[in-house]
């Protein structure tokens, strides 16, 4: 094995996902991550995790554990009609002899946890509160000074830094930013079997013309709700105001979505409320020895649950060119042609989803090509 020490600026699910990738390699690694602890750094609900996620959370020794704490399901999801009638299935896909289902629910904060425990257990270095203050590359690496007054010098530095990444202008050269598709989403969690009989056991969603219900299963009592819809992004609300908003955003719903409105959207609900944006940078996706993945590089939109996975595929692949390749430009230039088209199909997809939703794409298969992609992401990375 090659000696490799690798700085990851993030401490996000691609970023510990990436370090423990690494580690596998038998590279020494050290995580920054700017919030306080494991769980500040959280954010949202739920999140789904599709075949290919799981395959690279079992490459890294994560997939298990997911499985043990989510809630798997036997196929991707159906779709409903505004009233409640079921209109289509979507069978998803795996591989044969796999013993990994079509996709797994879990909650945010547990991911975090079984990442940063299988991290912490492989030898990666977590230093939370820290960040960048300012680096220098040179022929033979990058020499960092942290914001606590510390120094080191590392091989390689990986901007996991998120979608908002401060060092992804230093790799591009430019002030790529994430688009705003126009849509909104709200997230709130909610049982996983409603009055008794509505049970998520599946991707469901719930189409009218005025935005897209969801539900997914996160564990075996807990599922998540969303509801995307188009939404001026200047338009705020407190976080009080929130259940009331929501609630009038459902009318028109029967059905499933129309129970969980009138039952589980009360005043003191716990509802999240983001914008839903997108990028992918133009390659090279590195600078030198610096390198950036997931959000850093692609911020994916929600429609297809293929952000973390892509963030975790990243740091799978990445790890593996690092292996492969002595010459660390050559290293980079694999796991960038190796992601870019990838991403960027998914990326297309879920912008075409969201035209969709919007009523801009009057003839457009969302289930099909959810399918199509779905399809395509069970074949090798």
């Amino acid at each position: 094995m090659k000696e490799i020490k690798v700085l990851v600026v993030g401490g996000g699910i691609g970023g510990l996902a990436t370090a423990i990738a690494m580690r596998g390699k038998g590279f020494a690694v050290d995580v920054i991550e700017r919030s306080s602890d494991m769980h500040a750094s959280v954010f949202g609900v739920g999140i789904i995790q599709p075949f290919n996620a799981l395959r690279a959370l079992d490459a890294i020794g994560c997939a298990q554990q997911c499985l043990e704490f989510g809630y798997s399901t036997r196929a991707w999801g159906k779709t409903l009609n505004a009233e409640g009638v079921e209109v289509r299935q979507m069978p998803g896909a795996t591989i044969p002899g796999s013993n990994l289902p079509p996709m797994n629910g879990i909650t945010r904060p547990k991911l975090h946890e079984i990442l940063t425990t299988r991290a912490n257990d492989v030898g990666v270095n977590i230093a939370y509160s820290t960040t960048v203050s300012s680096y220098e590359q040179g022929a033979h690496g990058v020499d960092v000074v942290f914001s606590n007054d510390t120094a080191a010098h590392y091989d390689v530095m990986v901007a996991a830094d998120g979608t908002y990444s401060k060092l992804r202008e230093d790799i591009t050269g430019d002030d790529t930013k994430p688009a705003y598709n126009g849509q909104s989403a709200f997230r709130v969690n909610i049982p996983r079997v409603i009055d008794g009989e509505m049970e998520i056991d599946r991707i469901i969603l719930q189409h009218a013309p005025h935005g897209m219900a969801g539900f997914v299963p996160i564990g075996p009592d807990l599922a998540y709700m969303f509801f995307n819809t188009s939404w001026d992004k200047s338009v705020r609300y407190e976080a009080a105001e929130l259940p009331a908003v929501l609630r009038e955003q459902l009318k028109g719903f029967g059905g499933l979505t129309g129970a969980v409105r009138d039952r589980y959207i009360s005043d003191d609900a716990n509802i999240v409320l983001r914008p839903i944006e997108w990028m992918i940078a133009d390659g090279p996706w590195h600078r030198d020895r610096l390198v950036m993945i997931g959000d850093a590089a692609h911020a994916f939109l929600p429609h297809m649950g293929q952000g973390a996975a892509q963030a975790i595929e990243d740091g799978v692949v990445l790890a593996e060119a690092l292996a492969e390749h002595d010459d660390y430009e050559a290293a980079f230039t694999s796991y960038f042609e190796r992601r870019y088209d990838r991403c960027r199909r998914v990326i297309q997809a879920c912008v075409d989803i969201g035209e969709w939703e919007k009523g801009r794409l009057k003839d457009f298969d969302n289930v099909a090509t959810t399918q199509s992609i779905i399809e395509t992401l069970v074949q090798p990375i």
